[in-house]
């Protein structure tokens, strides 16, 4: 059975990483090293961490321009916070 917790847990971990990783390509976009891939980052966001990103990309300036991101992880948060509340999580 799968319990709030575990949801809790599981979106406060998928958040971290979308947060991190967002941080790592714009660090890795600064200093022209290899960059994480556009779908990892979508990826992660759709995955639950869409708020983790979103957080990430105004925090670092990273990716705001782009309307796949500036767009997509906005959608991609509200339909995430439409199912929590339909799940009464």
């Amino acid at each position: 059975m799968i319990t709030n917790q575990m949801i809790f847990l599981y979106l406060s971990a998928v958040n971290l990483l979308a947060f991190s990783l967002f941080g790592i390509d714009k660090w890795k976009a600064v200093h022209h090293k290899w960059r994480v891939q556009e779908a990892v980052l979508l990826g992660c966001s759709f995955a639950g961490g869409a708020l983790g990103a979103l957080l990430a990309m105004h925090l670092f300036r990273h990716k705001t321009h782009k309307p796949r991101f500036r767009v997509g992880v906005r959608l991609m948060l509200a339909v995430q916070i439409v199912l929590l509340i339909y799940l009464k999580l």
